[in-house]
């Protein structure tokens, strides 16, 4: 029998699925998948849709490590960043100086508890917005680079996904339905960074 892979998947709606009537979203298909694949997963979500870097900096520690268990291959798997880049009330909700720094206390400190992944938010139908979140990815992809941390950009290939962008912009302007989070598990499940992730 293989070895437990406890996989806590933290962050904001992205990460909860919120738009897919199956409620699976990218995170329960990637898991799906490893299941299918005779891995042997315990799969825990912990997005909380609006959350923004500063709020889940407060609770993702005691979340993550309370549903580890010894000598199980404990892992975690970050994807925020788009609640921080909202406009609201004439300014952004979270500056990016802040959002870098939130995210950097974040991934220090997991780093030392598990092995780590960061995933990008995602392409939205605001244009505005998208211009934000870049801007975003690409201090987060710095930031991982100097923390040594695993990266895998998804805002550039589900901006570039016609499945992708036509859901969101047929839904709520954010999220998509099942179809929109295939396309995204299927990209995280073909990526060489994940793959060599999820090597035991």
């Amino acid at each position: 029998m293989s070895q437990d892979s406890r996989i806590c998947f933290l962050g904001d709606s992205f990460v909860n699925g919120t738009g897919d009537p199956t409620c699976l979203g990218w995170t329960g298909r990637v898991c799906a998948a490893l299941a299918a694949a005779g891995r042997s997963i315990t799969y825990y979500n912990l997005g909380i849709r609006g959350e923004t870097s500063m709020a889940l900096a407060q609770r993702w520690q005691g979340e993550a490590t309370r549903r580890f268990a010894p000598g199980a291959d404990n892992r975690l798997v970050f994807c925020f960043g788009t609640n921080d880049t909202t406009w609201e009330r004439g300014r952004v909700r979270i500056d990016l100086a802040d959002t870098l720094a939130h995210s950097r206390q974040i991934l220090s400190i997991a780093r030392t508890l598990a092995p780590v992944l960061l995933v990008s938010p995602p392409a939205i139908a605001d244009p505005a917005q998208n211009q934000r979140t870049q801007r975003l990815c690409q201090g987060l992809q710095d930031l991982c680079a100097d923390l040594s941390v695993p990266y895998i950009d998804e805002f550039m290939p589900l901006q570039q996904s016609v499945i992708w962008m036509t859901q969101v912009q047929a839904g709520d302007g954010a999220h998509p339905q099942a179809a929109g989070y295939e396309e995204w598990a299927q990209h995280i499940l073909q990526h060489s960074v994940w793959q060599q992730w999820m090597t035991p």
